[in-house]
């Protein structure tokens, strides 16, 4: 994986389908963007291909392996793998839902039939188990005969929990995972890991040592095709830790609320003590397809800033309280604020740009949104005609749309920055964090003759580089 600018996009998102996704980044993003993460392509039932029935196809609506192929032939290729589930309308949970426990994929999935004596769960051992909606961890699943089986359920209806004990599952997600590492990807993501450990008696999430034994069990195949694993973790950034101290990439998702409080407050004393001890090999990310973290910035940032930095970013973002915490509309979970990181700084250019060089200065590969690419703000009509929260960050381009947002002043000067994080070398060599004051960062990367240092304001929300050429024998200076 080169340690470029990586995009992160649904297949129909920049145009209706992934031929037209493969134009968009052609024709407009080639020197910007080097890797492109393609949320899941999948037949699925359900969460915008959250729910994958199989691995085996992509979705004709998106197009086909071949479309998938070629945009990894241009680009580094990024993929997903649920696997802490899979879909409802799978034939696997078909054949069980139809059969009970003379079906032959019985074994995938969580019963309490299976993982209780008498097919039951103390209510206390249930409230132990972290999910991400307020509700018991279980769906009902009504038999051809009219009774009704609790099966183990974390997310969604349509998202059933697969048992990674049971030979079935590692028979069945084996073949899945063969064939996509056979795509050559230069990375999986492995979608909601932590999930997969559940352990009556403990909170289900990221269970020790179990988690690692099924990591080395993911790696095995995907390393054997030169493919990488990115384990999707989010909670306590001690997760992040534990995950590099493996050797694992993993993700910077306390960035977000860490960089909203710097420019809110105008204070750098946070963002500076997480960068001194945060991961080397991990994504760094601003934007995601599900919102803006809040739990992964506990103890970096302390309760009282937590409230004042999520108060700012309810002023800031454009009726984004209401869609987000309105009992009509829908969201997959509850630590998570839905609104895009243009209109969570208050569509203000500067103050973007700003946090977006604090990003690409960051140890680690960033990766942009395509909400954020394009500097989109909150989609209100989109969230009122679905009522799901999260579609205020979810907007689809047309190609005319993104013809032009490209023009936009703040879309040129990201672009500007994204190539030059993508082009100079010293982002390949040492992290330097170099003692200022209090409102400001500076930030510094070197390897042999270059060397960049970006020195940001947090309060006047200016950004400039001064960059080494060796070639010249001179030192350059942009200001973002």
């Amino acid at each position: 994986m080169k340690n470029k600018i990586q995009l992160i996009t649904y297949s129909d998102s920049l145009g209706r389908n992934l031929p037209e996704l493969h134009y968009v980044l052609r024709k407009f993003f080639s020197k910007a963007v080097n890797g492109v993460h393609i949320l899941p392509f999948y037949p699925s039932s359900s969460d915008r291909g959250f729910a994958p029935i199989t691995y085996d196809e992509v979705d004709p609506a998106f197009g086909t392996w071949e479309d998938v192929e070629k945009i990894g032939q241009d680009f580094d290729l990024i993929i997903d793998f649920m696997v802490n589930h899979i879909s409802r309308q799978s034939p696997y949970f078909k054949d069980f839902e139809e059969k009970g426990f003379r079906s032959e994929f019985a074994d995938m999935f969580m019963s309490f039939d299976k993982l209780s004596s008498d097919g039951e769960i103390p209510e206390p051992l249930l409230a132990k188990v972290y999910t991400r909606k307020p509700r018991p961890p279980y769906q009902l699943v009504t038999r051809p005969n009219g009774t009704l089986q609790k099966v183990w359920c974390t997310f969604d209806y349509e998202q059933i929990d697969l048992d990674w004990d049971a030979p079935k599952t590692r028979e069945v997600m084996r073949k899945f995972l063969i064939r996509l590492a056979r795509n050559k990807p230069k990375m999986i993501r492995l979608d909601a890991i932590a999930y997969t450990t559940v352990e009556l008696g403990t909170n289900c999430f990221f269970v020790e040592p179990k988690i690692w034994d099924y990591l080395e069990w993911f790696d095995d195949y995907a390393s054997a095709f030169d493919t990488e694993i990115l384990p999707e973790v989010h909670k306590h950034y001690t997760y992040q830790l534990k995950l590099a101290e493996k050797g694992y990439w993993c993700y910077d998702f306390a960035l977000p609320m860490l960089v909203l409080h710097c420019l809110y407050t105008h204070t750098t004393r946070r963002v500076k003590s997480w960068l001194r001890k945060c991961p080397r090999k991990q994504i760094t990310a601003l934007d995601t397809h599900d919102g803006i973290g809040v739990v992964d910035v506990d103890d970096l940032l302390n309760p009282e800033e937590i409230d004042t930095t999520l108060k700012m970013l309810y002023q800031q973002g454009s009726n984004v309280k209401e869609m987000y915490s309105g009992p009509e509309y829908q969201n997959l979970d509850v630590y998570q604020v839905n609104c895009t990181y243009y209109s969570a700084l208050g569509n203000n250019d500067d103050a973007y740009i700003t946090a977006r060089a604090i990003q690409f200065f960051t140890p680690g590969i960033p990766q942009v949104y395509y909400v954020g690419l394009l500097a989109g703000e909150n989609d209100i009509d989109l969230v009122e005609e679905t009522w799901v929260g999260r579609d205020i960050n979810r907007h689809n381009y047309t190609l005319e749309e993104v013809r032009e947002a490209y023009k936009k002043p703040v879309v040129q000067r990201l672009l500007k920055l994204m190539e030059f994080r993508n082009a100079y070398p010293a982002f390949n060599g040492e992290f330097t964090l170099i003692k200022s004051s209090d409102t400001e960062l500076i930030l510094e990367w070197s390897q042999k003759k270059y060397t960049a240092t970006a020195y940001i304001d947090a309060a006047a929300y200016t950004c400039k580089i001064i960059y080494t050429d060796p070639v010249a024998a001179r030192t350059v200076e942009f200001i973002v």
